[in-house]
């Protein structure tokens, strides 16, 4: 009896050691993992299919194979064998969603804010890669790109796109060839522009397609707009100043003797009224022009909505338990802190800023239309929005603008590895492919929502029961399980909050 009962432990014990090894350990990544049974949205704009088992092979994508149901229940289907499983039954699979424009910040005013919280936010919002658009300092952003791509923190993977006009600013063109080859030496993946005058503008498109580099262009109020994002080669123009600018009859938005554009309340306000002002013919010669160039729009429509609904932004649910105090305090009204512009903000305001919208909107549709190529992302950190979240929002809002969903998730995954130049690789479930992707639980097609960490409300057989919300975020062949980032960000907002509520802070 002793014996056998010897033989009944070893054997409990190796069931046990089977078990642990099946199931996908969070922030490990598996020799080989396979997720089984999933519906398989992907990044081209198809319509969903499925049941499928997708099997990970290290960092890449080995295969994705579709199962025949009849042979699934039967037990004669052959499936792929795997040192690690995720089960995806009843769940949707989609390439890891791609935040083209995004700010990773370690202060917000010069007070400290730690990258784990943004980082985790990206991941639990099912974010595996990011355009980094202009950080302050680009060699730390490289360095963390670095320490990303060989696995040692939990971040998505980064792209960094480094800030043209970081002081001192070139001023001439020679100046700014200098730049953009220090850049290039420094390891940037891309560029970033705002605020340039023409000839300096030219010169860093010139020097930065011959060193193989992405341009990205947030065209504010300057001598510039996207007649010269055409003219020049620009991948992708940023936010949306530059295209009705450009479609104004007489060149210049009109605005009031007295206006200041380092003015932020001055600048929002009237800049939502500036598409009211563009030429609905013009405009359409302008989105011609930018398509046949075959330069991007990243619209970030997310980023300006507390412009139109200020209560709404505010009072976002998810700031009670995320909304780090160093981001929490950045957002309140005052003119030291970019985006901070919401003094003496009206219904005037709102409405016209609705009405900018409604136009705006509907030259993203036509753009599109006419063969345009539009991404998504969220520039977070900045006016009420927080990271991730507010890539989800953005998704939301490219919906409400007139999107297929299935299309709006193109924009978000296949389309920004396109702006990226990274189309070969990722934004697609597909053999070969790395091997970023989510497991998501219900049906994004049918509601974004379900992409919120935070999960959704749903009504199951007359209860109201929480669901949704990304169950896994794999990055590079690494899944990290959604609601454990979700409970250290929690974890981490809560200690800042009582830290910062002890005296002397």
């Amino acid at each position: 009896m002793k014996h056998a009962r010897l033989i009944l432990v070893a054997f409990a014990a190796f069931v046990g050691n089977a078990s642990a090894q099946t199931t996908a350990r969070h922030g490990v990544r598996a020799t080989t993992l396979a997720i089984r049974n999933a519906t398989i949205v992907d990044g081209n704009g198809t319509p969903a299919s499925g049941p499928t088992d997708i099997l990970l092979e290290g960092n890449r994508i080995a295969s994705v194979t579709f199962l025949d149901p009849v042979a699934v229940r039967s037990g004669l289907a052959k499936r792929p064998k795997a040192d690690v499983d995720i089960d995806a039954t009843g769940k949707y699979v989609l390439p890891g969603l791609i935040n083209a424009h995004a700010h990773l910040q370690d202060e917000r005013a010069h007070v400290p804010q730690p990258w784990d919280y943004t980082l985790k936010l990206w991941l639990a919002c099912g974010i595996t890669s990011v355009r980094e658009v202009g950080a302050d300092t680009t060699e730390k952003i490289i360095t963390l790109r670095e320490r990303s791509a060989r696995g040692e923190i939990a971040s998505p993977r980064l792209f960094v796109y480094a800030r043209f006009s970081n002081p001192p600013v070139p001023q001439t063109p020679d100046a700014a060839r200098t730049r953009i080859q220090l850049l290039k030496r420094m390891g940037a993946d891309g560029i970033k522009i705002l605020g340039v005058d023409r000839d300096v503008m030219q010169a860093v498109l010139d020097e930065s397609h011959k060193l193989g580099l992405r341009v990205a262009h947030h065209v504010g109020v300057e001598e510039t707009n996207a007649w010269d994002d055409a003219r020049f080669g620009t991948t992708s123009i940023e936010h949306w100043y530059g295209i009705p600018d450009a479609a104004i009859l007489d060149g210049r938005q009109h605005f009031p003797s007295d206006y200041n554009y380092r003015n932020e309340t001055d600048r929002f306000r009237w800049a939502g009224r500036l598409w009211r002002e563009a030429d609905p013919v013009l405009l359409g010669r302008v989105l011609d022009t930018l398509v046949a160039a075959k330069v991007a729009w990243v619209p970030t429509l997310d980023i300006y909505e507390a412009s139109r609904d200020l209560q709404r932004a505010q009072t976002q649910p998810w700031f009670v338990d995320y909304l780090h105090p160093t981001l929490e305090e950045y957002f309140r009204p005052d003119p030291a802190n970019h985006g901070s512009y919401f003094i003496g903000w009206t219904s005037t305001d709102e409405a016209y800023w609705k009405e900018n919208y409604r136009i705006w909107m509907a030259a993203l549709r036509d753009f599109e239309r006419k063969g345009g190529l539009i991404g998504a992302g969220d520039d977070a950190g900045f006016i009420y929005q927080m990271y991730g979240f507010g890539l989800i929002r953005e998704l939301e809002l490219q919906q409400e603008a007139g999107f297929q969903t299935m299309k709006v998730l193109q924009h978000v995954t296949g389309n920004n590895a396109r702006i990226l130049g990274r189309d070969a690789d990722l934004g697609r479930v597909r053999a070969g492919y790395l091997a970023d992707l989510i497991v998501v639980n219900g049906n994004p097609l049918e509601n974004i929502k379900v992409l919120y960490p935070t999960g959704v409300d749903q009504m199951r057989d007359g209860r109201v029961v929480r669901g949704g919300g990304v169950e896994w975020t794999i990055k590079d062949g690494i899944p990290y399980h959604g609601p454990t980032l979700l409970r250290e960000v929690k974890a981490l907002v809560a200690a800042a909050r009582a830290e910062k509520a002890q005296p002397g802070h």
